[in-house]
């Protein structure tokens, strides 16, 4: 009984992000949907600046903290709506309260659990977070290729401690939130010129800037991991840090 108590609060955000992700309910905020409603959204921003913003942030809040996937649409759905620098911000706070409330869940739901009988995705990570964690921490927020609610999950049983978890994610998550705003805001400048999202998207700065940005991040694990190795080693394959 005591064991079900600990995991009610984690169970209970996995059943409501599943509710969530079949109701459909975010499916309004993925680009052809915006492309649809762009202006009325948008009137509704300039007529209620303060209660849209909260909103924003309460809807990413809650895909974070759920484990929703896909909340890049609603980062990106934020770029397009209120431009990149104030999309990002309202992101990122989102990012970092949904993450958070995800944090305390599996911390509370992990409490009493061994750390040796961690699952297999903590057990990749332990060799290299207990060595440094504090730039291991960063690095994996900072890396897309994570999935961030698995890396959230992992952290917590690793028992991060709390101040390093919120650096790493208001840093490294702030981040790669802030490119793909970039990246929203890209999209809408073309909606804006062409009327849709089109093949002109292919020769724009604006949109072409963000996407190498993130697969610099997306590749950054293995740069890395070929600078790390002695040179006589670096045409071999190895495993991810």
């Amino acid at each position: 009984m005591k064991r079900l108590r600990s995991l009610l609060p984690l169970l209970l955000l996995v059943l409501i992000g599943a509710g969530l992700f079949a109701s459909g309910v975010f499916d309004r905020f993925g680009p052809s949907g915006i492309a649809a409603e762009q202006h009325l959204l948008q009137e509704q921003i300039a007529a209620y600046p303060l209660l849209s913003a909260l909103i924003h942030i309460g809807i990413v809040t809650a895909a974070i903290s759920t484990g929703i996937p896909g909340a890049v649409v609603l980062i990106l759905a934020g770029g397009i709506l209120f431009g990149a620098a104030l999309g990002a911000l309202l992101s990122s706070i989102g990012v970092v309260l949904g993450a958070c409330v995800l944090f305390a869940a599996s911390r509370f739901a992990f409490s009493g659990q061994d750390a040796a009988r961690a699952p297999a995705l903590v057990e990749r990570l332990r060799q290299g977070y207990h060595a440094h964690p504090l730039s291991y921490t960063l690095f994996l927020r900072l890396v897309p290729v994570f999935p961030f609610g698995g890396v959230t999950v992992a952290l917590a049983w690793l028992r991060c401690p709390t101040w390093l978890f919120v650096l790493a994610t208001a840093t490294g998550g702030a981040l790669t939130t802030t490119i793909e705003s970039l990246l929203g805001a890209g999209l809408a400048k073309n909606l804006a010129e062409n009327g849709a999202i089109d093949s002109h998207l292919l020769g724009d700065p604006w949109f072409l800037g963000p996407m190498f940005g993130l697969a610099f991040l997306a590749l950054l694990p293995i740069v890395l991991n070929r600078l790390r190795r002695p040179r006589g080693q670096r045409g071999e394959p190895t495993p991810p840090p």
